[in-house]
């Protein structure tokens, strides 16, 4: 059983910068590869990022590949993506989820979520 708490959410200005951090509990995350997705009014929940149990590998979205970066600290149980030069377009609810396993693109595949935390990014 994993539990995950994201953070950093907020407004941010077009063109800024802002990191999320999710932090997970268990004595396994390192066992665990990780994802973020987004949702924003209206539409599904779609994939962002992920990254495998020992970090080594990542997976972007086009739409952020470039801007944003996904990265984890096992010793802290946290992966965290950084989001660089965002956009209107980026405002939605940000979810970390996780799942045993290698990393997967498809939300259906992860088993645990967090509650997720807005982003909302001004023009």
């Amino acid at each position: 059983q994993v539990q995950l708490v994201e953070s950093g959410g907020g407004l941010v200005q077009a063109g800024g910068s802002l990191r999320l951090s999710c932090a997970a509990s268990g004595r396994t995350f390192s066992s665990y590869a990780m994802g973020w997705f987004r949702q924003a009014p209206g539409k599904e929940r779609e994939f962002v990022a992920a990254i495998s149990w020992s970090g080594g590998n990542t997976y972007y979205a086009d739409s952020v590949k470039g801007r944003f970066t996904i990265s984890r600290d096992n010793a802290k149980n946290t992966v965290y993506l950084q989001m660089n030069s965002p956009q209107p377009e980026d405002t939605a609810v940000y979810y970390c989820a996780a799942r045993l396993g290698e990393a997967r693109i498809l939300r259906f595949e992860y088993r645990y979520w967090g509650q997720g935390t807005q982003v909302t990014v001004s023009s």
